[in-house]
């Protein structure tokens, strides 16, 4: 009785209509639980291939955001079968979706290609004939407007690719072509999604607006999947402590990722509202969410998601007071990120490989056009024997053949040689990311080295107000002489004359912080600013030589008793180098100003220490001493086609302790009001503009070099 109530239960579900096309969004493909159950059973009936290739579509389309293993193999089934109908639109759809797949699955690299492959079909006019069902992709019947969509789609999934490998900047590059490419065809659901992404990419300040626009061409659209807003918005409002706005988009978010069955977003909502009961001390409520990220996580199988949902059941078994499952959440955090990093490192590794394996094929096809080359050769002296007319025929046409494929092959390599270099610079900014973190140090430092001069600016100001106010009753407080005119006696006209002294010297105080706060905004935008100008043929000896002129008489203008023994060590064979002689006459001018300035201070320590009366013999007889204040430079051309530029002095040098910092914006050695810390860090900018590097060797009491090295364009 079973067994016929199981076949007749059969019977009756696989009669049901094939809901792909009847009851499916059209648009995106979003069905629900019974949906798929009913496509999987149609599919068991269903003959014809058109219709099946939509089916796996809607099924993709479920999985890829629920368990992304099956979205994977119901897209390559759309993909197998496009190809099979040589439907393109539908090819690129298919390619476009499955690398979607694999990029949740951690394959970045075969993700790429998929995504390559479907650009490369979407790019292409001539598959605009391909017109079956093209509102699919696109919210109207127009196939151009459906080749404009898919192609979109590629930049924003390309953009999570390169966002994947750190690439920030081609990562907002694709969002914005993404975007423009979705409002050429005023497709809001295009914008929406390439602008969501790109909202994750904004300085915190501007991510509030953002959300709301973002939110704005969603409801134009009638777009419904936008918890991932919510869920940006309430992580904004957290950060600043908000907790009552924080909660209202945190569970704005949730019910609408619960509502469209958003599998990939419905774990960040469970685990933001964790990590927002726990910071208010609400145990019960964050271990609650944090289980429910937990069983979301398992579910769609997101290792990002399950590395989250670990770190949310560490801190709220902590704030239990549970050590040992804290402890065992924690160790399933540390190495479930510890795969994650070898997965990134292994993805990254993957493009290095794939650029390096291109250069040996084409290396190896080099080596087989030569040696089809030599053996047309031998061929042609062969062919002697028939002739020297056709010998020569024959040698001209292939010797034109290898002309052209040198070309070509030579294109070729020279393009994957800028890839790997392009990779070469994607794993040098991932190793340099954490210098970013020295912004926040920069922005207090101006703050607070604006501020001092400044408060000594309305100090001093204030003071002179009231000194002036005192000036004014004291002179009206005397007597009037017979004529009229006012009495002031000898020893309020010291008094008058002790208060005018005091405002003197307040208004030159105020104009001396006046000007030092002044520099340091000067340092401040010099710092900032981005060089306009053109590299130039220069002649390095010739404008060394002339800033350290430069640099000297700026130290004797200072000090007028100032010597110094100049040394110059210029390389005759140096030829003359491609730079922007402003920047780099500004790098030079800075460090010699440091080594005078070092050099004369040292000077001063000794005249101090050799004078009697601890003046460095000022007033008296100058002291005799041996030291000689030396500062030297020097250009050379390297082996390895550097240039080298060393700037020598025989100062106090630098300590160890401070070494490290000396090159850091708003840090300097000078006293203050001498110095504003901008020169080393402005000049450290400027050489690796240019690509080169700067250095410095110091022994303390000894002395210091700064190196400079760049790599040589000869004019």
């Amino acid at each position: 009785m079973n067994k016929i109530t199981t076949s007749l239960i059969l019977s009756l579900l696989c009669l049901l209509p094939l809901c792909s096309i009847a009851q499916i969004d059209a648009t995106w493909g979003y069905i629900n639980a019974q949906q798929a159950d009913s496509l999987k059973l149609s599919l068991q009936r269903e003959k014809n291939d058109t219709v099946r290739m939509a089916a796996y579509r809607s099924l993709g389309f479920y999985y890829q955001d629920y368990i992304a293993d099956s979205g994977y193999y119901y897209h390559e089934q759309q993909l197998v079968l496009a190809k099979k109908l040589n439907m393109k639109l539908w090819q690129a759809d298919a390619y476009s979706q499955t690398g979607y797949c694999l990029a949740t699955l951690g394959d970045l690299m075969k993700s790429y290609d998929y995504h390559s492959a479907s650009m490369k079909l979407a790019a292409d006019e001539k598959n605009e004939a391909d017109n079956w069902r093209p509102w699919t992709f696109s919210n109207s019947k127009n196939s151009h407007e459906a080749r404009i969509s898919i192609l979109a789609m590629n930049y924003q999934m390309m953009g999570n690719l390169w966002g994947f490998l750190g690439e920030k900047e081609k990562q907002r590059s694709h969002y914005l072509e993404g975007i423009k490419l979705g409002e050429s065809i005023n497709n809001g659901k295009v914008v929406f999604l390439n602008y969501g992404n790109l909202i994750n990419l904004l300085p915190p300040d501007s991510v509030l607006l953002a959300c709301n626009k973002a939110l704005k061409v969603a409801e134009a659209a009638g777009y419904q999947r936008t918890g991932s807003v919510f869920l940006r918005m309430s992580r904004i409002y957290l950060d600043r402590k908000m907790f009552d706005s924080a909660l209202v988009f945190a569970r704005k978010s949730l019910d609408i990722n619960k509502a469209t069955n958003y599998q990939r977003s419905l774990g960040d909502s469970y685990s933001i509202l964790s990590n927002l009961f726990g910071q208010q001390n609400v145990k019960d409520s964050s271990l609650y969410y944090a289980k429910k990220a937990f069983e979301t996580a398992k579910i769609t199988d997101l290792r990002g998601a399950l590395l989250r949902s670990y770190i949310r059941l560490y801190s709220a078994n902590q704030l239990y007071n549970r050590t040992d499952s804290a402890l065992k959440y924690a160790q399933l955090s540390y190495a479930l990120n510890d795969s994650l990093k070898n997965v990134r490192i292994d993805n990254l590794t993957k493009f290095q490989q794939f650029s390096f394996n291109e250069q040996l094929r084409l290396k190896k096809l080099d080596e087989e056009k030569t040696a089809y080359a030599n053996n047309l050769k031998l061929l042609g002296l062969l062919a002697v024997l028939f002739g020297i007319l056709a010998v020569a025929l024959f040698l001209y046409r292939n010797n034109r053949q290898k002309q052209i494929a040198n070309t070509v092959l030579q294109e070729q390599k020279n393009k994957v040689e800028s890839t790997l270099q392009e990779l070469k610079s994607t794993q040098s900014q991932l190793i340099q990311s954490e210098k970013m973190a020295s912004l926040g140090e920069l922005t207090a430092g101006i703050a607070h080295e604006i501020q001092n001069p400044l408060n000594f600016v309305n100090n001093f100001s204030e003071l002179s107000v009231d000194l002036v106010k005192d000036l004014k009753e004291e002179i009206e407080k005397s007597p009037l002489t017979p004529d009229g005119g006012i009495l002031i006696s000898s020893k309020d006209k010291e008094y008058i004359e002790e208060l005018f002294g005091d405002l003197s010297q307040n208004q030159s105080k105020i104009n001396h912080h006046g000007k030092r706060a002044s520099d340091i905004v000067k340092g401040m935008l010099e710092h900032s600013r981005t060089s306009t100008g053109q590299k130039e043929p220069t002649d390095i000896n010739a404008l060394c030589g002339d800033y350290l002129r430069l640099a000297y008489q700026g130290q004797k203008a200072k000090n007028k008793d100032f010597n110094a023994t100049m040394e110059t060590h210029f390389d005759p064979n140096l030829p003359k180098v491609e730079v922007i002689p402003q920047d780099i006459g500004r790098v030079l001018l800075n460090l010699m100003t440091n080594a005078f300035y070092a050099v004369n201070e040292r000077n001063e320590d000794i005249e101090r220490a050799v004078s009697p009366s601890g003046a460095g013999g000022k007033g008296g007889q100058p002291q005799v001493h041996d030291y000689i204040p030396t500062v030297s430079i020097t250009t050379e051309l390297t082996a390895n086609s550097q240039l080298l530029i060393a700037v020598k002095d025989n100062g106090n040098g630098i300590s160890d302790t401070i070494k490290d910092k000396i090159f850091q914006p708003f840090f300097t050695t000078k006293p203050t009001g001498q110095g504003t810390g901008l020169g080393l860090s402005l000049s450290y900018d400027i050489v690796n503009a240019h690509g080169g590097t700067l250095e410095v060797e110091s022994v303390e009491g000894e002395g210091s070099i700064f190196i400079i090295q760049l790599p040589i364009t000869i004019a």
